[in-house]
């Protein structure tokens, strides 16, 4: 689990550096300029790292239902080796995703307008400045996303099925109650992270909105990577105290 969390942690870390200090020169200046490769180069990365978080939120599905399903066998499948090649599965798919449309993207002519609108440089508001017809990148995007999101989605539900069912064979309520509370971390990244990314890319360019767009962008590049540590760290006890401690601390001195 703290093997799939750490890599967590770190595309959140990565995928955030692609665009927050970027975005954080762009409040402080007048002139809010990107180089054509410096925009290419973040819509890459940024595309990496959140398809690679996106596939590895699934896989991190498949390891609590290992756990709470299976757990006198748990170190027999997921051995390092196992965790070791999902994780680096994660990151070649992102890869993959990402190549796929950058390269459309530099396929396309760029003559008309070079106002991206959008606080960084993502692959639908580029498609809407090309003098091209993107049509077919249109399409791929949404293949491709509809594709890993049904992947994931199919994983994700099937695995917390399974783990119902797991949990229900469980006699004792203490031991349910520490099977639900091993999960509902995940559990509740999950939903905010695919709820705003789904939002996002899988709809038809007809009903795309660039406005509602940048919204939810917000949650996925900036809202989610920050809560996150919170989230994962509330189920540790020894967190948990610590906050408690400081709440108490803070009411004594008011």
């Amino acid at each position: 689990m703290y093997f799939f969390l750490s890599n967590l942690s770190f595309c959140d870390i990565c995928y955030s550096t692609v665009f927050a200090p970027k975005m954080l020169v762009n409040f402080l200046s007048e002139q809010k300029i990107s180089t054509f490769p410096g925009c290419v180069l973040q819509s890459f990365f940024f595309a990496v790292y959140v398809t690679t978080e996106c596939i590895l939120l699934s896989v991190m599905a498949y390891d609590r239902y290992v756990a709470i399903a299976n757990p006198l066998l748990y170190t027999v499948i997921m051995t390092q080796r196992v965790c070791i090649q999902m994780v680096l599965a994660c990151y070649l798919a992102g890869l993959i995703n990402s190549l796929t449309h950058t390269i459309g993207l530099l396929r396309l002519d760029f003559c008309g307008p070079n106002v991206v609108n959008h606080y960084f440089c993502d692959i639908p508001p580029l498609l809407r400045l090309s003098c091209s017809d993107a049509h077919n990148n249109e399409m791929l995007l949404l293949i491709f996303s509809a594709v890993i999101a049904a992947f994931t989605f199919i994983v994700v539900m099937a695995s917390y099925i399974r783990i119902a069912a797991a949990i229900q064979r469980i006699r004792s309520a203490a031991g349910r109650r520490k099977a639900f509370s091993t999960c509902a971390s995940h559990l509740t990244a999950v939903t905010l992270f695919y709820g705003s990314v789904t939002f996002s890319y899988i709809q038809p360019s007809s009903k795309y909105s660039l406005e509602q767009e940048k919204v939810s962008a917000v949650f996925y590049t900036l809202v989610i990577p920050m809560l996150n540590p919170l989230i994962y760290s509330l189920r540790n006890k020894d967190v948990k105290d610590a906050a408690k401690r400081s709440l108490v601390w803070k009411t004594t001195l008011i």
